[in-house]
């Protein structure tokens, strides 16, 4: 499910947006690039983070009332297991308020019950692991009649859940993660406060760990799911991460000895390095959650889960997720790559159709299926499952362009992105406001409410007039020059000189792309294929173009069996 972005003040919105790149890592890097990479270098087995993982949510709306609501259709999910599998990580919402609203005709619910069940099984099945979102208080356990309210009759609240993880965990034995509820910290997802909160995550773990206990069996259970990971239920941002409600779950959990086998949070955004955020503790977002987990007795390599994320402007519908999706497209890498630089476990991009058609009369276009077909979004998640089984070291010195390189065997794929922030002077400014003072991010927040930051970012002699402190100057200055790269790049195609160091023999050369000359139902096939035959050294200088992406695959060609002995000579004797 996704949240609803609702644009604030200039102090919320500043606050609120991710980490671009940080001051001292910023450089002038050439237009021109060069990646070289040796086979034999030491690779690491390829991080789950970098696997196609998605929220199945979507459309919002079935004409087949027996099938889950928020779930896409069938056909998209047809689709999606033919050509990319289901071997990730799958989110999928649990709505136990529609679930109850067919108790009294236990037929049909057995019908919805049996669909849910199905997806569930066959991700399972395909060694894919599901986290199921329980969402939506069933018809007369809460408060109010209202699917977001948080339960009042706890007992049966925690008899529900125990049944539905009973059967499907201790009984069928699924691959399940069970997430307690989502965006709880917005009024569009939950009606109550931080302790109902609390109140139903101790409700759910509590009925796991009786059920562990009796099945003598894992069953993992996580949370908070806020839309940002410093978000608690009163409001509350960068400046004061301890007041978040991720910290106080961590508290809460010690507290009453509760299970908490993974922290999931939300990230949408236009900024790929957005997990990268350092906090007003001189600490990457990643470092300080892990220290509040040690500190607080848990195991300080518990998942951390960004479990819905996409591009991101704070508006429902935007051109860069249909008409212009292949900006989307060279995000999508750049973020992944991004999350685990960044020490993120695990990923699931929000999702995997448009909502549209629905009662509540919610359009957003931030699946990568619409009415129309795939996107070209799509084809990413194509490219991902070309990736080999180890990872090498790879980094560009560079601010947009980004390479993911791999091998299986003597096959080698690398994906190369291109991608630039248009939203690149908030979200550097943003990554930068911890390291301020009080009165230096006040002066920063009044340029911002004034309108005279666009003015400034225009005309350098415009800082030096400025009224504050030098650091502040600097920092402006900085994130002046990097806009001015910015726009020039924006419209600029690059080169990148790919070498291949350590290769022999024959290879099947293969070359796909996303770029401008397509974003809606664009075919997956090679643009270019050739065979090479390879002494020690293969370079391709490639062409990137602003907001693309490109994969290229070699795969070794076995040699051809000779031919036995007996039948050498009676050719020779012909």
């Amino acid at each position: 499910m996704q949240k609803i972005i609702k644009t604030c003040a200039a102090l919320i919105a500043i606050f609120a947006c991710c980490l671009f790149f940080s001051a001292k890592g910023f450089s002038q890097s050439p237009d021109d690039l060069e990646f070289n990479l040796d086979v034999n270098s030491v690779t690491v087995p390829l991080p789950k983070i970098f696997k196609p993982c998605i929220d199945l949510s979507g459309r919002g709306f079935n004409r087949d009332a027996l099938w889950p609501q928020e779930l896409a259709t069938r056909e998209v999910l047809d689709a999606w297991q033919k050509d990319v599998g289901f071997s990730g990580f799958y989110r999928i919402e649990y709505n136990l308020w529609e679930i109850n609203q067919l108790a009294k005709n236990k037929e049909l619910q057995n019908k919805l019950l049996e669909n849910y069940e199905g997806l569930i099984k066959n991700i399972s099945d395909n060694a894919g692991t599901v986290i199921l979102d329980l969402f939506g208080t069933p018809a007369g356990l809460g408060r109010v009649l209202d699917k977001k309210s948080p339960p009042l009759d706890l007992k049966e609240f925690k008899s529900v859940v125990k049944g539905v993880i009973r059967y499907l965990s201790c009984n069928k034995k699924y691959n399940i993660w069970y997430e307690v509820w989502n965006a709880p910290d917005l009024d569009d997802f939950f009606l109550g406060r931080k302790q109902d909160y609390f109140n139903l995550y101790r409700t759910v773990a509590e009925a796991v760990k009786e059920l562990e206990s009796e099945a003598k069996i894992h069953i993992p259970v996580g949370g908070p799911s806020v839309s940002w990971w410093f978000q608690n239920l009163d409001g509350n941002n960068i400046i004061t991460p301890e007041r978040s409600l991720i910290y106080e779950l961590i508290k809460f959990c010690y507290k009453y000895r509760l299970p908490l086998d993974f922290i999931s949070w939300h990230g949408y955004s236009t900024n790929p390095a957005a997990e990268k955020q350092d906090t007003i503790y001189k600490k990457p977002t990643v470092t300080l959650i892990r220290d509040w987990l040690s500190y607080f007795n848990f195991d300080r390599n518990t998942p951390l889960i960004v479990d819905e994320w996409n591009y991101d402007r704070s508006a429902n519908v935007l051109p860069e997720r249909k008409e212009k999706s292949y900006i989307t497209a060279s995000f999508i890498p750049a973020r992944i790559k991004n999350m685990h630089e960044a020490g993120i476990d695990n990923q699931l991009y929000f999702a995997l159709e448009d909502f549209q058609n629905n009662k509540e009369g919610i359009v957003r276009n931030v699946g990568i299926f619409s009415l129309g077909g795939p996107k070209s979004v799509y084809n990413v998640f194509k490219m991902l499952t070309h990736l080999g089984n180890g990872l090498f070291a790879s980094r560009l010195n560079d601010e947009f362009v980004g390479v993911i390189a791999t091998k299986s065997g003597e096959d080698i794929a690398v994906i190369i992105y291109n991608y630039i922030d248009p939203e690149i002077v908030t979200n550097f400014l943003s990554m930068n406001i911890t390291a301020l003072n009080g009165s230096e991010r006040k002066a920063l927040l009044n340029i911002i409410n004034s309108d005279k930051l666009e003015k400034v970012m225009l005309k350098p002699e415009g800082i030096s007039s400025l009224k504050v402190t030098r650091k502040l100057k600097d920092l402006l200055k900085r994130t002046q020059e990097l806009n001015v790269r910015a726009k020039k790049l924006e419209s600029q195609t690059r080169s990148l000189k790919l070498t291949v160091n350590g290769l022999k023999e024959t290879y099947a050369y293969q070359r796909y792309s996303i770029d401008s000359s397509c974003s809606l139902n664009c075919k997956f096939e090679a643009i270019e294929q050739k065979e090479v035959n390879i002494v020690d050294t293969y370079q391709e200088t490639l062409s990137l173009s602003p907001y693309s992406v490109q994969t290229v695959v070699l795969k070794k060609k076995p040699k051809e069996q000779e031919a036995p002995a007996a039948e050498r000579g009676a050719e020779a004797t012909k």
